[in-house]
């Protein structure tokens, strides 16, 4: 056993969770001995498990699971005598799959094998250091509001499948179908023969009062609905999906309402951390909603990460290389943090109007035979050390350094933007 991790803890804990109850596998750290037990999901059982731990062992205890978050992690974190140790998944996964060929799933030896990779290999694993209370509350709020935007998704979608069966036209009529005013529209006339009843007056003041002040838009949608002939004139038809496309409306807009409430939590949450104002809302092409989401992603504790490189293969923009023999393959990387790596490729494509430098390295790189997704990864892997170097020494980025930087090193990006070498 690591004698280092003895000094450190008087006992080691592997813990595999699940929704009803949490199987352990416990050692001392002064003897090779393992114990096997579990205890319920239920804040009774797990205070007396914890404190009866505490009483055994003394001192502080490390436990091993396959979580950062969720439920049990949090009720943990309140025993300042338990020391977290996250293991991902997959790891874990590989472990069973080397000792356990048949790759059967089972709870206690999944506890063991996370307890085996702690205590045979802690310079691995990192204690889970819990941030402070506005950035963790960021952090959740920011992702509940992409769940939110992911339910607004699949409503837009299947309100368009509804509306394309017996209403195509409306889906004409309006560039976004997102929006109050199309889910306004379609809840006051959810028919084409609705709406040809209405009058051009009343249509007017509709569309005004929903802030469509161009008259050209306003008169070409008039003449549309005019024009339109119905799709169908089953009854049936027209009916059920009539009544599927009001429901479909009615959770749009609670999905819509549901974002605003997030924006402006997240707005006055972001506002608190000091990084937010100083680093990350004046990046290019950050904006309101992308912005928390990289501060969420960089985090406050500047001891996180050992260097850019390792933020860069933790996001999952930097690329897998594959050796084998004289063959040699570059790949996505898959294992990261999905939620995150999207972040940074959005924002790297947002950088791309906002950023003069971006722009010409995207162009760059599309001259040179990669496609659209292949460039935005690279430039976000290029934009993450510029970033993790401000977010370290908490300086803000400055365009016009960076360019001049450039031109001192003589970059061949410099023909992209317009300047000779």
């Amino acid at each position: 056993m690591n004698s280092l991790s003895t000094a450190k803890y008087t006992a080691f804990v592997g813990l595999d969770w699940a929704d009803a109850k949490h199987d352990i596998c416990l050692q001392a750290a002064d003897c090779d001995q393992r114990e096997f037990d579990c205890f319920a999901h239920q804040t009774q059982c797990i205070d007396a498990w914890a404190n009866a731990l505490h009483q055994r062992f003394g001192g502080r205890i490390a436990v091993a699971l396959e979580l950062s978050k969720g439920p049990i992690v949090y009720a943990l974190q309140k025993y300042d005598f338990l020391v977290l140790f996250p293991i991902n998944p997959s790891t874990l996964a590989k472990y069973r799959q080397a000792f356990k060929p048949s790759r059967a799933k089972d709870d206690p030896t999944d506890a063991e094998l996370a307890l085996d990779l702690l205590i045979r290999h802690p310079e691995r694993f990192k204690p889970l250091k819990p941030q402070g209370v506005p950035m963790r509350q960021l952090s959740l709020l920011v992702e509940h509001r992409r769940s939110l935007v992911d339910d607004k998704s699949r409503y837009v979608n299947r309100l368009g499948d509804a509306l394309k069966q017996y209403y195509p036209q409306v889906l004409e009529w309006f560039k976004q179908h997102d929006t109050v005013l199309f889910c306004d529209f379609i809840a006051r006339w959810p028919t084409l023969t609705g709406v040809k009843r209405a009058r051009q007056t009343t249509l007017k003041t509709f569309f005004r009062a929903h802030n469509a002040r161009s008259e050209k838009v306003i008169e070409a949608r008039l003449c549309a609905i005019k024009a339109a002939q119905p799709l169908t004139h089953d009854a049936a038809v027209i009916s059920a999906h009539r009544l599927q496309v009001e429901i479909l409306i009615e959770q749009l807009r609670l999905a819509l309402n549901a974002i605003d409430r997030f924006d402006q939590e997240i707005a006055t949450t972001a506002a608190k951390l000091p990084d937010y104002e100083l680093l990350f809302r004046p990046l290019p092409g950050a904006g309101p909603v992308m912005a928390p989401r990289l501060l969420v992603g960089f985090g406050e504790d500047r001891q996180r990460y050992g260097g850019a490189d390792e933020l860069q293969k933790y996001t999952g923009v930097a690329p897998v290389t594959v050796r084998s023999g004289k063959k040699t393959s570059v790949h996505w990387r898959w294992q990261c943090p999905t939620f995150l790596r999207q972040t940074m490729v959005e924002w790297a494509g947002q950088t791309v109007k906002y950023s003069f430098w971006a722009g010409a390295y995207y162009r760059q790189q599309r001259d040179k035979g990669s496609s659209h997704q292949a460039a935005l990864r690279s430039l976000a892997f290029k934009w993450l050390r510029i970033l993790y170097r401000c977010w370290q020494t908490r300086t803000p980025y400055d365009e016009s350094k960076y360019l001049n930087a450039l031109r001192r090193r003589g970059s061949p990006l410099l023909k992209h933007l317009g300047e000779t070498v």
